[in-house]
């Protein structure tokens, strides 16, 4: 018992900065030390959550806002007054990239350290608690092989290992689903970790210590999973996973979605929000929503538009081609902002005085910027003609009103592959495909608070809600769009789905117009993935990976999208 005290004490220490609940101040403020009776593995828990879907600052600037968040084609950069044109990210940047890999890379100790506790012969042995450890290693290790690909698995983290061998994306896809599925037996009909102290409780910030909500939360990220590789060259497992995932309990209506709310207590260096980036820095680093987003949202009355985004500012706008340095590319340039108003249906009036043409357009309208723009084309794209994020996304933690959760994993997707695998006709898979959509789409815009009167007016008038008519590849566009307006905020998942589906086809197709674009790295073409940070080469096994998966650039495709 005396080992127990001083190790949880020390490490109690440490975390008390981080672990900001209830329970945990009530223990910090006790000077007595220890009973057994007060010592929990639950004090651990937040710390390892919420680290990754709400890192600290650096990361999430770098991986989320530079890369994830513009891959995925919901933001932009590269407007007048921005610190950057928008190649950045898409022309790659080893300390960018460094940031994200870094982030991801070194989160398996944070599982590593409470799976320690947890598991049998643990110092904090709760088998329960540990089904959750093998459940968030899934979650985190579908995130890192979706980014880079080929990464260490199977040796990762095994104790006198220090250069483990870097595992194919098949492998880790099928390692992950035997863990899951190794959880959600050690769950069964249990409902929650254990009692009094040993309750998870309000400590676990995904899912209350709801243990058949985590059964469910496994059983959706192995349905995603198994969708997701399905048709990948060589899959020999997809299949199963996917029949097995159905004909067990998913994410519901009933049990709604699995989200974590931020935190107005944990400093922005140990937990950053949006709104951390946006108030810090002023205008040059704040950025806008994508047309693609924008026009997606309100070409189909979509009820979620001013949820996700606020109207633009609206203004009198000049431009002129400076005599002294002239633009020999104006007209282009000056044309293709004028088109991108038009793409979003925008008001406004365009006059011609002289050698300059005035734009008046007036406040409370929704557009988007196009994405990609390069840096010649930047002076030309005024940031009060386009629209930002809503506030709810911007929101600063230090105002203690709420902004929006982080996606973990939501009763809308399980949905979502519901009607595709439907669709499809693969096994297991039963129910009508249109009332599992719309379903869906009523669980994804609550995820908002859009109300469901708007919804079910949505779904009943909108061809974007309907896949009773079409081809199949039309439905399965739709369930596409459906399934990357909902990831809004959840840059790494919707990028996956660009990438996996195609969809929305304006992003997965690229740019090529130089003149007006930034072509970045790949000219033009889509990324793929993030190259591995400059640590990866340190690993002798890393000589490997690419025989096997390609070079290391943003355009190798990965496995599951092959």
């Amino acid at each position: 018992m005396k080992k127990i005290k001083f190790l949880v004490f020390g490490l109690l220490c440490m975390v008390t900065i981080l672990s900001c609940t209830k329970n945990f101040d009530e223990i910090n403020t006790d000077q007595n030390g220890f009973l057994p009776s007060e010592v929990s593995a639950k004090f651990f828990l937040t710390d390892t959550q919420y680290k990754l879907y709400s890192p600290d600052r650096f990361p999430y600037w770098r991986a989320h806002l530079i890369h994830a968040d513009r891959f995925a084609g919901h933001f932009t950069f590269g407007f007048s007054g921005c610190w950057w044109a928008d190649d950045l990210g898409y022309n790659y940047n080893a300390g960018y990239t460094d940031a994200a890999y870094g982030w991801l890379a070194g989160y398996l100790g944070n599982i590593k350290g409470f799976t320690d506790f947890v598991k049998e012969g643990g110092e904090l042995e709760n088998e329960y608690m540990y089904a959750m450890a093998l459940i968030i290693k899934g979650l985190y290790y579908q995130m890192y092989t979706e980014t880079f690909g080929m990464v260490p698995y199977s040796e990762a983290g095994v104790d006198g290992i220090l250069t483990p061998k870097y595992d194919t994306q098949q492998e880790v896809y099928k390692g992950v689903i035997a863990e899951l599925e190794e959880a959600i037996a050690i769950i069964g009909s249990t409902e929650r970790t254990g009692v009094g102290v040993d309750d998870a409780g309000e400590n676990d910030v995904y899912c209350g210590g709801d243990l058949q909500k985590w059964k469910r939360l496994a059983n959706t990220l192995k349905l995603r999973i198994g969708m997701r590789a399905l048709g990948a060259p060589g899959d020999d497992f997809a299949a199963t996973a996917i029949s097995e995932a159905l004909a067990a309990p998913l994410l519901d209506e009933t049990t709604g979605s699995v989200v974590m709310n931020k935190d107005f207590v944990i400093s922005q260096w140990a937990a950053a929000a949006y709104g951390d980036v946006w108030y810090n820095f002023g205008t040059g680093s704040d950025w806008t929503v994508s047309s693609t987003l924008v026009n997606l949202l309100q070409d189909n009355n979509d009820p979620r538009l001013d949820a996700y985004v606020k109207p633009a500012k609206g203004g009198t706008f000049t431009f002129s081609n400076n005599p002294d340095t002239p633009d020999p590319n104006y007209q282009e340039r000056l044309d293709f902002i004028i088109s991108a108003l038009d793409g979003a249906g925008a008001e406004y009036t365009l006059s011609t005085v002289g050698d300059e043409t005035i734009i008046e357009m007036p406040a409370g309208q929704y557009v988007g910027q196009p994405s990609r723009i390069n840096g010649d084309t930047y002076p030309y794209v005024r940031y009060d003609l386009f629209s930002t994020p809503s506030e709810q996304v911007i929101q600063a933690k230090g105002a203690q009103v709420d902004a929006y959760p982080e996606i973990i994993l939501t009763s809308a997707e399980a949905y979502f592959l519901q009607a595709e695998a439907v669709l499809k006709g693969l096994q297991g898979a039963t129910g009508d495909a249109q009332e599992l959509f719309a379903l869906g789409i009523k669980e994804a815009m609550r995820l908002w608070d859009v109300p469901d009167g708007d919804a079910d007016t949505y779904i009943a008038n909108e061809a974007a809600a309907d896949i009773t008519v079409g081809t199949l590849d039309e439905k399965l566009e739709k369930i596409a769009h459906q399934r990357w307006l909902m990831s809004y905020t959840d840059g790494f998942e919707a990028w996956a789905v660009v990438r996996d589906t195609g969809y929305p086809a304006e992003l997965a197709a690229g740019v090529s117009n130089q003149t007006i674009f930034a072509l970045g790295t790949l000219n033009g073409a889509y990324p793929q993935r993030l190259r591995y940070g400059s640590g990866a080469q340190d690993n002798p096994n890393f000589s490997a990976v690419e025989p096997v998966q390609g070079a290391d650039m943003q355009g190798t495709t990965l496995w599951f999208a092959q």
